[in-house]
């Protein structure tokens, strides 16, 4: 495939992750959900089945107020509302990383909701550096296995999980490979840029580092476009919505690098190998950082982004808020006043799941651009 229908490859499998899921069952395929973030993805492909992202999506909220209260986030609003949709209808189980409170309570809510699905909790320690933290990770690891093999009947083999470690590990890899590619190549579109990403989330990473593989020859057969945008960084939790992208492409904002959770945050960190793949996996957990999620009483995070933009060289950052995420919403002050003291022009902008109209985005970027382009 060429780079256009490798983009339009990507937009589809984005675009329509029943489709995916219906082909994994009708191969026969085991379907297992992972919420957001840092799912253990590994445990569930080395059991042999297919671990599918749940992050939401743009619907609106009706099924699920009667277990959340209106001031949620709706990322896990609306994994709810699709589950009592029937959306997710065939899957095995889904799991469900315990890393802030509302993913806490959606847990428990999708349980009671969609009773038809068994619910996994992933349980981390909030101390995971120590090697008492480590221990505890790797006891709810094993507790994970035995509830995935309870709800698929499906069992680990010894070496399938240092088998489906490397797997990740070489998606990771391309991953990032991915982003130095597209911070050069500004005729990709933010649209196109989130459809690679989230696509990622929808077939099996072997597929989907395939794909991503047929579009870095691609991009490297044929000079970057000239262009006339505007380099930027990105941070927040989730950034999909095509109206946002839009408005990004509109401004001739290039993101050159990212913090998204649903994005590059994700591929930073590699899982060791040795010869115990599930404390490396607990392991990989340990290491890693920066993210407004896992407790840092240092807030390395901070300083991460600032050298991020300052590697990067960009122009400006834009910090996407999704409305009622308490953990991005407490670093915010600290990232704007270390952005503000190191002269990087930034600008915060609240995305919602529930969000129809962009306008005050759409107002808020069109005068960050102004201000940034001169």
């Amino acid at each position: 495939m060429n780079k256009t229908e490798l983009l339009e490859k990507f937009h589809e499998i984005a675009v329509s992750p029943r489709a995916q899921m219906d082909r994994y069952l009708a191969e026969g395929k085991k379907v297992v959900l992972a919420a957001p973030v840092y799912t253990p993805e590994e445990l569930v492909h080395a059991m042999g089945a297919v671990p599918m992202g749940v992050w939401g999506a743009d619907v609106e909220l009706n099924k699920a107020k009667t277990y959340f209260p209106a001031f949620i986030c709706a990322i896990v609003q609306s994994i709810v509302e699709l589950g009592m949709n029937g959306d997710y209808k065939g899957a095995s189980a889904i799991m469900v990383p315990h890393l802030c409170d509302s993913l806490k309570a959606m847990g428990q809510n999708f349980h009671c909701a969609v009773p038809e699905i068994p619910f996994i909790p992933v349980c981390y320690p909030q101390n995971r550096k120590p090697e008492y933290g480590l221990e505890f990770t790797i006891s709810a690891y094993e507790r994970v296995v035995r509830d995935l093999a309870a709800a698929t009947g499906l069992t680990l083999k010894p070496d399938a999980l240092a088998a489906s470690i490397a797997v990740y590990n070489e998606h990771n890899a391309v991953m990032r490979e991915l982003s130095a590619a597209l911070a050069i190549h500004g005729e990709i579109t933010a649209c196109q840029r989130s459809d690679i990403f989230k696509s990622a989330f929808f077939i099996r990473k072997e597929e989907h580092t395939a794909l991503v593989r047929q579009l870095l020859k691609a991009l490297q057969a044929e000079p970057a476009e000239r262009t006339d945008k505007i380099p930027v960084m990105i941070s927040g939790i989730l950034a999909d919505s095509p109206k946002f992208n839009k408005i990004l492409d509109e401004n001739a904002l290039h993101i050159v690098v990212d913090d998204l959770a649903n994005q590059s945050r994700q591929y930073r960190t590699d899982t060791p190998v040795t010869d115990d793949p599930m404390r490396d996996l607990a392991v990989k957990f340990q290491n890693t950082d920066n993210c407004s999620l896992l407790y840092d009483p240092k807030k390395g995070r901070v300083g991460y982004i600032v050298d991020l933009c300052k590697k990067n060289r960009v122009k400006g950052l834009i910090i996407a808020i999704t409305k009622f995420c308490d953990p991005e919403e407490f670093d915010y002050p600290l990232i704007k006043r270390a952005c503000d003291e190191n002269k990087i022009p930034n600008v915060m902008v609240e995305v919602d799941r529930q969000m129809v109209e962009y306008g005050q985005v759409q107002t808020t970027l069109d005068a960050f651009r102004e201000v940034i382009s001169e």
